[in-house]
C-alpha cells in the first residue's frame, strides 16, 4: 500500500492482509491465549497471549502509520496513560502536566507518582506557554484540553522541553490521530483513549501509546507485558472496525458541533460557548494552524445551574452520559464529578452523527 495515502483512505485500506500473511476482506478477532511454540522461545514467534495477538499486530501497524510512529495497544485509555508515565519517571524527577487535562491522569500523578518521589507541577493549558520547564523530566500536554478546550502549541513546547532534556507526552484523545499528529509536531509519545472517538460506538474500552523512538516503544511494550494490561481480542476487533469510519464520523461530528456551538452562542440563557471552530474563540488561531478540523466537543456555560439542568432535562436526542466521541450526541454537567475546575452551570457537549437539523431543533426546543 502506498505510503502517500490520505489517512481517510488508510483507515479503510490498511487491513487488506493479516500480519501473518493470510488474506482477509476485513479484520477478524483471534481468540487464542496459547500458541504452538517449539524449541527455544527466543528463536520463534511469541508463544503466549500476554505477549502477542495477530489482531493487535494489525491494529498497531495501522495506528502507528496514522500517528507517524510505533503504536502499542492497551486494555483502556488509562492503562495507556500509566504506560506512558510510570516507566519513564523515577524518584526525584519533575513532571509538568496540564492542570485541566483528564482528571484520572492527574489523580494518578498527584497520588501514586507523588508517593514514589516524583515532583508533580500542574499548569493550565492556556498558560502552558509560560510554564517553567527547568529541571523537568517529562512534559505532559493535553490539547485541546478536556473539558475546557484550550489549545497549546505542541511544536513550541516540545522544542522548549527538549532543550532541558525532558520527554514530551501529548494526550491526543480529543483530537484523534486524524485531527492532529503530535509526533510530527515534536512530541515523543502520544496517548489516546480509543474508547472515545477512535472506536466511536461507546461499546469498548481501549487505548494506545504511539512513540517516535523505537526504544520508547519497546519500553512501553515491555510495560504492557509485565503488567498484563493487554487488550482483548474482541475489543481489538471493535476498535479496528470503528477506525474504518473515523474520518467520515469526524467530518459529520465536527459539522454538527459547529452548528450547535453557533446555535447555543446566540441564546440568552447561554453565557459563553467554547469551540475552537468559532472565529472569536481563544483557541481558534492556534487550532486552525495545528489541527485538521476543530473537533466535536463544545463547552457551554449557562447563565445558572438551573438553566444547565433544564437544558439537559429538556433534550430528547442529547444523551446525558460521562463520555464523548461516540456516534450519539452526549452531554453532562462536568462539575458533578468534582475533578474538573468548572462551575455547575458548565455543560460539556459531544456532537454525534445525527442529522444537524434534528439536533439544532432539539437543542432549541430544550433551550425554550
Amino acid at each position: 500500500m502506498p505510503e502517500t495515502l490520505d489517512p481517510a483512505s488508510l483507515v479503510v485500506e490498511a487491513d487488506r492482509e493479516r500480519a501473518d500473511g493470510e488474506p482477509l476482506a476485513v479484520p477478524s478477532p483471534v481468540f487464542a491465549s496459547t500458541y504452538r511454540l517449539a524449541g527455544e522461545p527466543s528463536e520463534g514467534p511469541p508463544g503466549y497471549g500476554r505477549f502477542h495477538n495477530p489482531g493487535w499486530a494489525e491494529l498497531e501497524t495501522l495506528l502507528g502509520r496514522l500517528e507517524g510512529g510505533a503504536a502499542v495497544a492497551f486494555a483502556s485509555g488509562m492503562a495507556a496513560s500509566v504506560a506512558a508515565l510510570e516507566p519513564f519517571l523515577a524518584a526525584g524527577d519533575r513532571l509538568v502536566m496540564a492542570a485541566d487535562g483528564y482528571y484520572a491522569t492527574r489523580r494518578l500523578a498527584e497520588t501514586v507518582l507523588a508517593r514514589r518521589g516524583v515532583e508533580v507541577r500542574c499548569v493550565p493549558t492556556a498558560a502552558m506557554d509560560r510554564a517553567e520547564l527547568t529541571g523537568c523530566a517529562m512534559l505532559w500536554l493535553e490539547t485541546p484540553s478536556n473539558p475546557g478546550l484550550d489549545v497549546c502549541d505542541v511544536a513550541e513546547l516540545a522544542a522548549r522541553a527538549h532543550a532541558v532534556g525532558a520527554r514530551v507526552v501529548v494526550d491526543n484523545t480529543t483530537a484523534t490521530p486524524l485531527g492532529q499528529t503530535p509526533l510530527a509536531l515534536g512530541a515523543d509519545l502520544v496517548v489516546s483513549a480509543d474508547t472515545k472517538a477512535v472506536a466511536g460506538h461507546s461499546d469498548v474500552l481501549f487505548g494506545h501509546v504511539a512513540a517516535r523512538a523505537a526504544a520508547d516503544a519497546a519500553t512501553v511494550r515491555e510495560w504492557r507485558t509485565l503488567t498484563g494490561a493487554v487488550p482483548g481480542a474482541m475489543a481489538t476487533f471493535l476498535v479496528h472496525r470503528g477506525l474504518a469510519t473515523l474520518d467520515v464520523r469526524l467530518e459529520r461530528m465536527a459539522r454538527n458541533a459547529d452548528r450547535l456551538a453557533r446555535c447555543l452562542a446566540a441564546h440568552p440563557r447561554v453565557e459563553a460557548v467554547r469551540y475552537p471552530g468559532l472565529a472569536d474563540d481563544p483557541s481558534h488561531a492556534l487550532a486552525a494552524r495545528q489541527m485538521r478540523g476543530f473537533g466535536f466537543l463544545v463547552g457551554v456555560t449557562f447563565v445558572d445551574r438551573a438553566a444547565a439542568r433544564a437544558f439537559l432535562d429538556g433534550t430528547r436526542l442529547v444523551r446525558e452520559a460521562t463520555s464523548f466521541g461516540g456516534v450519539h450526541t452526549m452531554a453532562e454537567q462536568r462539575a458533578r464529578w468534582s475533578g474538573d475546575d468548572v462551575p455547575e452551570r458548565f455543560v460539556r457537549l459531544s456532537a454525534g452523527i445525527e442529522a444537524a437539523a434534528d439536533l439544532v431543533a432539539d437543542v432549541e426546543r430544550a433551550l425554550a
